[in-house]
């Protein structure tokens, strides 16, 4: 089976992780999930839920030096919704939170990943922005942002995110799972 590290942050597709998990898991990912201390905070009421829907414990920060791995070995991460701040940190190496430290880290390592923004277009005129997506794609992610992938909405406009994209560009890495 492969393992799917599926990443989150704190936007408003992060309270839809649950069917998220649940497609994955159909498609014969064995999902871990993983979330910043924000997106956490958000999903708290549905922790308890999401570690018995996965078999893994949800994690958000770090672990001690000496704790054992809880999860099994990553084969590939989809970071999805990933914030304005998540892709500008993660772009910059700035890994105080456990998913960017490990999105960081799986470059090097050679995990494939995914990762699908969600900003609105007040953060899409930063310059910042497009840098960082440029500096993830060319260090190999599969940034999907544009054309293809999450296009800003107006501030306080709700649109559905693109979950399907996300998943499907996973599967593309991964070839069919079993």
């Amino acid at each position: 089976m492969t393992t799917l590290y599926l990443l989150g942050s704190a936007a408003p597709p992060v309270l839809e992780i649950a069917s998220v998990i649940e497609v994955a898991q159909s498609r014969g990912y064995d999902v871990c999930l993983g979330l910043t201390p924000s997106a956490a905070r958000w999903v708290a009421p549905q922790l308890a839920e999401l570690e018995q829907l996965t078999g893994h414990p949800v994690r958000s920060e770090y672990k001690a030096p000496t704790a054992a791995d809880v999860w099994p070995r990553a084969d590939v991460a989809l970071f999805a919704p990933a914030t304005f701040n998540t892709i500008n940190s993660w772009a910059l190496g700035i890994t105080s939170s456990f998913v960017v430290g490990f999105a960081a880290e799986a470059i090097g390592k050679g995990i494939p990943l995914v990762a699908m923004p969600c900003v609105n277009a007040a953060y899409a005129r930063h310059r910042a922005l497009d840098r960082s997506i440029t500096e993830l794609r060319e260090m190999g992610v599969t940034v999907l942002y544009g054309e293809g992938g999450f296009v800003p909405n107006q501030p306080g406009e709700r649109r559905p995110y693109p979950w399907q994209l996300a998943l499907d560009a996973v599967g593309t890495i991964t070839g069919p799972s079993s």
